[in-house]
């Protein structure tokens, strides 16, 4: 599969809607700005349904974590798969670290950080709106 970038498609869109998160007191995480990048699956025939942030750690100028996210439920993803292999389905439903990505020593806390992000339900539908 391959992955673009939202904002390389859809650069007014991702200008406005972009989320980043500013870390002023969070354990074990530095201080600063933090950009979740957007990327899809761009094959015309998939259906995955997940998003990818690049998690950009603006004070270094890196990306510190990419973190996969899929919002629809287990049963959704064992069907897209073709069977339900538990260790897969769970990298492929919710946050999770991208075990294809480099991480940095940051990335565990960061995906602790996307995690609660993601409670906010105008967000989700944000990411979904973008996806289709």
């Amino acid at each position: 599969m391959a992955y673009t970038d939202f904002h390389e498609k859809f650069p007014k869109v991702a200008e406005e809607e972009t989320r980043s998160i500013i870390v002023t007191s969070y354990p074990k995480l530095p201080s600063g700005r933090y950009v979740l990048g957007e990327l899809y699956c761009d094959e015309p025939d998939c259906d995955c349904r997940r998003v990818f942030f690049n998690v950009f750690y603006e004070e270094i100028e890196k990306t510190v974590a990419v973190v996969a996210y899929g919002w629809e439920d287990r049963d959704f993803y064992a069907d897209w798969y073709g069977e339900d292999v538990p260790w897969i389905i769970d990298n492929l439903k919710g946050p999770t670290l991208n075990d294809a990505s480099p991480q940095s020593k940051l990335a565990p806390k960061v995906l602790e950080l996307v995690k609660q992000v993601l409670k906010d339900e105008q967000y989700v539908e944000r990411i979904k709106r973008h996806y289709y």
